[in-house]
């Protein structure tokens, strides 16, 4: 995956007339003028500014090691420099990126054996989220989940890795609204959106369809039958599952190194 980083960087460039920031290997180039201010509330510009920065670090748009800075992520989304300041503070908090003074902005790498971490922390979380989903879900709700965890093998002709990500997003997401705790499914959320960035680079190793479809299912079908303890425990099956195959990852790259790639 990471020899398609370049490719995608280029194609997340957004398209208008004015200068844009331009993404190079040492960061983000400074625009010549600063972007016109978006007549917006404050509060929705933060968001913004902060979800449009996540899902470039997440997608590798940002490259792990990458340095920024603000004015060039100002430009480059066309939103102020005091959001997205406030954005860079709140992706800090979340461990994504480290803003050092008189350098920039640096986007942090995760180690396999910090993602692994990261899984283990998931297990724990979303094994309570879907207890208590199916102390919650309705009839509508379970239908809705089981469809959502059957939609990866629905793609014509198997999906490649943002649509396998897209599916996977969509399942959790919804699991974790179902199960009525905000606070749980925010810190989920996040554990979450920290491994998918890891899947870009290494997904293509490790995605597995069929293992990845049969544990959703498995899931939403406990939390439909409204058995919490079952769908607790095929949520952990499931992130264990993921937790093997990256273990295999690492010790194939530790005895024969990482794959080359041209």
């Amino acid at each position: 995956m990471a020899r398609n980083a370049p490719r995608r960087q280029a194609a997340a460039a957004p398209r208008r007339a004015a200068p844009r920031a331009k993404v190079s290997k040492i960061g983000v180039g400074v625009s010549a003028r600063e972007p016109a201010k978006e007549s917006a509330k404050p509060n929705s510009l933060v968001a913004k500014a902060y979800e449009e920065i996540k899902e470039k670090i997440i997608t590798l748009y940002f490259l792990p090691g990458q340095y920024l800075n603000e004015a060039a992520i100002s430009s480059l989304l066309d939103v102020g420099r005091t959001p997205v300041h406030q954005a860079l503070q709140r992706l800090e908090l979340e461990g994504l990126i480290e803003i050092m003074p008189r350098k920039g902005v640096v986007v942090l790498p995760d180690s396999i054996s910090e993602v692994i971490k990261i899984l283990e922390s998931r297990a724990a979380v979303e094994a309570e989220l879907a207890k208590a989903a199916a102390g919650r879900a309705s009839v509508d709700d379970g239908k809705e989940l089981v469809a959502l965890a059957q939609a990866i093998k629905q793609t014509k002709s198997g999906p490649g890795i943002d649509g396998f990500i897209a599916c996977d997003r969509a399942f959790h997401r919804k699991l974790a609204e179902r199960a009525g705790n905000t606070v749980l499914s925010d810190f989920a959320q996040q554990l979450h959106e920290r491994s998918i960035r890891y899947w870009y680079l290494h997904l293509w190793q490790t995605m597995d369809v069929q293992a990845t479809t049969r544990q959703h299912v498995a899931i939403a079908e406990a939390i439909a039958k409204h058995d919490g303890e079952r769908a607790a425990a095929a949520m952990r099956e499931h992130i264990e599952s993921l937790k093997g195959r990256l273990m295999q990852v690492q010790d194939a790259n530790r005895r024969f190194g990482p794959p080359s790639v041209r």
